[in-house]
């Protein structure tokens, strides 16, 4: 397979490796929890701070655990002034930065190269912390998309490629050029496409226009769709090869070339059942009915147009009305584009990242959704800029609590694509969905419109607000990253990491999987176990304590692990300041020592 080179990617190929892991400081004053509860990194995560160094803090928690990916990287246009300054070790790395133009701009010659080297250690950990199943959906434009697009198949693999969704960003051609561009392009990939969490998108009464009930069958509305299937070899297929008699008491075979696509048992169930169509007359060869109540919707395509998932002009309104006009965001995202996202990729429980979070918009349609359906999907934000606070939290606090406004707001309730055909064919059901949502909407607004502009059918609703936008509800806790976790302090006793903080770090060594629930300090020090594994730690961080006979691993703590395992035959991995056991003892108990500093370094292969 080819694969991309940029100046610098032999120093940051690995770079991800060496970055070192930090511990999540709970910032409670900034945090925003539960009525009656404590900030908590079980909760929704607004973390400010590097977003390398933060992707690679959440590897102890949530490796393989991410179900939907969203970022928006900087698009290296040349004018957005981002800086690239990671810590890569390499002197002739650091030399060529030492030279370079920082931030960048269009003048700089190098600035592919740097922008390269800045996403491939953040795709790299972004990887580690996608689930087996989970989407990655990514922003860009025609700077960088042509890069993006060979990097990620270099990382994922080309069969990883979901698709290349072309988003319609604005509403009318840019005046300044000749030929301006009206789109981004949001590459999607997944570890295993055939796999991936990509749900399929509710109905919209177009798209349900072809239901009928011509039968008046107590399903409801139904269409009808081919009963036979390819069949390239008769041989293999010789149960779906049967005569059918149709009601009118006519025989029929499938055409040349192909089967019936059930097995003969199923399909005289399925017309026991009611669910075989053979035409008004009895005389048309046999289709399968699929009922409009139990359709899964229909699957997304590439293209997004803005009347369907907005655009920047709409999102840009969205910050202005929460947080007033003075933010720094030209081209921030709207709610509606990361509502199709959360449609497509997420459950009811599922967990969503946006590692450059900017405005916070990806916070928002979390809590929307949540809201929507009752779910209890959580969010995690990464933003390194100081307004993390001022801004991105803020957002979500207001969204959260309900934000002072006064004026008219409105929200989009429905939208349709109208022609004359579908309308003069399917009119009185396009009129029943527009007072389905009139109805559902008048207690909440003063005043539903109704508007056909362009061939769209568009219902709004419109309230005056006097003082408070009501909230959606939620919580989220609010962390910064503290001092990386340097297992050689236990040496000198300067620096000691929290019991949690190197649990979940030596947990994550041992077996390159998260650890989302600590075990609390017990005689034996279980932290934690997986298929194969129990992990103990004896750890306190107390230097005393590290240098006395407590701190080892004794025989009162084997009989404890070992009375601990019950009749499972896991092998224990404990990681201790010293042991005071022969090790022809501990392998007869299935125990394997670690040796605090030590052997974090041999797990890693450091």
């Amino acid at each position: 397979m080819p694969t991309l080179e940029f100046k610098g990617k032999q120093f940051v190929y690995s770079h991800h490796l060496s970055v070192p892991f930090r511990e999540l400081r709970v910032e409670a004053a900034k945090s925003l929890p539960a009525q009656g509860r404590q900030p908590s990194l079980d909760d929704n995560l607004i973390i400010h701070g590097d977003n390398l160094e933060a992707l690679k803090a959440l590897l102890p928690t949530h490796a393989g655990k991410i179900d939907c990916i969203f970022i928006d990287p900087p698009y290296n246009t040349g004018n957005e002034g981002w800086c690239y300054n990671d810590n890569v070790r390499s002197p002739l790395m650091q030399e060529w930065l030492k030279k370079s133009a920082n931030p960048v701009d269009k003048e700089d010659l190098e600035r592919h190269d740097k922008w390269l080297c800045m996403m491939w250690p953040r795709l790299c950990l972004l990887t580690d912390l996608l689930s087996e199943n989970g989407v990655i959906f990514i922003t860009i434009d025609d700077n960088e998309q042509h890069h993006l697009r060979e990097l990620l198949d270099e990382l994922f693999g080309q069969d990883c490629h979901v698709a290349s969704i072309v988003w319609q960003k604005r509403t009318s051609p840019e005046s300044r050029k000749r030929l301006g561009a009206a789109h981004d392009i949001i590459h999607v990939y997944s570890r295993h496409p055939q796999s991936a969490q990509v749900a399929k998108l509710s109905l919209t009464a177009e798209q349900a226009d072809g239901f009928s009930n011509p039968d008046n069958d107590p399903r409801g509305e139904w269409v009808s769709t081919d009963l036979t299937a390819q069949n390239i070899d008769p041989s293999k297929r010789k149960g779906q090869q049967y005569t059918i008699t149709l009601p009118n008491g006519r025989k029929v075979d499938p055409p040349p070339g192909r089967c019936w696509s059930m097995l003969e048992p199923e399909y005289l169930t399925k017309k026991q059942e009611g669910r075989i169509w053979f035409g008004v007359n009895g005389d048309a060869r046999p289709r399968i009915k699929t009922y409009l109540s139990e359709s899964e919707g229909l699957s997304s395509w590439s293209w997004w147009p803005n009347e369907e998932v907005g655009h920047n002009q709409e999102a840009k309104k969205e910050i202005m009305q929460i947080l007033g006009s003075d933010n720094p965001f030209d081209y921030p995202k709207p709610k509606r584009l990361l509502a199709r996202i959360i449609a497509l990729a997420t459950t009811s429980d599922s967990i969503i990242l946006d590692s450059f979070a900017g405005s916070g918009t990806t916070a928002h349609a979390v809590l929307a959704a949540n809201q929507k359906d009752g779910g209890n999907r959580r969010f995690i934000l990464v933003e390194c800029e100081e307004y993390a606070d001022t801004l991105t939290a803020e957002r979500v606090r207001r969204v959260i609590d309900g934000y002072a406004f006064t004026g008219s707001q409105r929200q989009e309730l429905y939208t349709e694509k109208i022609t004359w055909s579908n309308f003069a064919k399917n009119h009185k059901q396009i009129l029943l969905q527009v007072e389905h949502f009139e109805k559902k909407a008048a207690a909440s607004f003063d005043k539903i419109k109704k508007e056909i502009k362009d061939g769209v059918l568009t219902v709004t609703g419109e309230r005056r607000i006097e003082k408070k936008v009501p909230g959606l509800g939620g919580s989220f806790t609010f962390c910064t990253l503290g001092d990386a976790i340097a297992v050689e302090s236990l040496l000198t006793g300067q620096g000691l990491p929290a019991f949690d903080a190197l649990a979940r770090y030596v947990f994550y060594t041992a077996t390159g999987q998260s650890l989302a629930k600590v075990g609390k300090p017990s005689i034996d020090g279980l932290i934690g176990e997986t298929e194969l594994f129990r992990i103990h730690l004896i750890y306190r961080p107390d230097p005393v304590w590290l240098r006395s006979n407590e701190a080892a691993l004794n025989a009162e703590r084997v009989e404890a692990i070992a009375s601990g395992r019950r009749s499972d035959k896991k092998r224990a991995i404990v990681f201790a300041v010293a042991k005071f056991m022969s090790q022809k003892e501990l392998t007869r108990q299935r125990i394997e020592f670690c040796q605090l500093p030590y052997a974090v370094h041999r797990i890693l292969g450091d």
